[in-house]
């Protein structure tokens, strides 16, 4: 497995604001994919999308990226298929809020990784709402390691043992709930930092989640994890 990452330029036609900016990312990148069959019925098909965005940088102290300036976000996958479908149609691609101005794409190279943490935050999609509603922090915990398992086995094929030690420290690092808009609504999410445990199986979940993300609807922005190895 390898993790590629392509970094892509911007310039915005309009500001947009900080809670919006994921929704307006996931567009113009399904608008790409829109344009050839296999990968619009990718975007349509209930299957794990293998891939994760964050947002534009450099951050606005105001929270409103500018009209006029130009911007980079980041996507990362699994799949080279992808990452080299993205680094072909997003180089100049434009949707109604940005025009693409080139990008270049590497690889993630796998060392061992000390900490693993959010840049957009993870999300848990859940009838009631809001997780705290309804979970307490282990059955959040457990939600988030059956999530990265399954993910694993599809790609790799496999059955994981499901005692596998994920990390030794995991810290809520919001005091409140994070917003983000999609669809029209406002969802909420956390941002989180783990210390991973160092056992093979362990190392190449975490591996994995810096190009699927973590947690639930990272096609649309959440869970994309930044890290630091050993």
């Amino acid at each position: 497995m390898l993790v590629f990452e392509y970094r892509q330029k911007v310039r915005l036609k309009k500001n947009i604001s900080y809670e919006f900016i994921s929704e307006k990312i996931a567009y113009f990148i399904d608008s790409a994919l829109a344009k050839e069959e296999k990968y619009l019925n990718l975007h349509n098909s209930r299957e794990y999308k293998n891939y994760v965005f964050d947002l534009l940088y450099p951050c606005e102290t105001d929270k409103e990226y500018k009209s006029g300036k130009v911007y980079t976000f980041r996507i990362r996958t699994i799949s080279q298929e992808l990452a080299e479908y993205f680094s072909t149609m997003l180089n100049y691609h434009c949707s109604r809020e940005l025009d693409g101005l080139g990008g270049e794409l590497q690889i993630i190279q796998q060392k061992i990784l000390d900490k693993v943490f959010c840049l957009t935050p993870v999300l848990l999609k859940n009838i009631e709402g809001y997780w705290r509603e309804t979970m307490d922090v282990r059955q959040f915990e457990e939600r988030i390691f059956v999530n990265l398992v399954k993910k694993y086995n599809s790609v790799m094929n496999t059955k994981l043992d499901e005692n596998i030690q994920l990390y030794d420290f995991m810290e809520f690092k919001n005091d409140k709930p994070v917003k983000v808009s999609y669809k029209g609504k406002i969802l909420l999410g956390d941002k989180l930092q783990f210390t991973a445990s160092k056992n093979k199986d362990a190392q190449n979940l975490w591996y994995m989640a810096l190009g699927t993300g973590v947690g639930e609807n990272n096609a649309r922005g959440f869970g994309f994890m930044n890290y630091r190895y050993l």
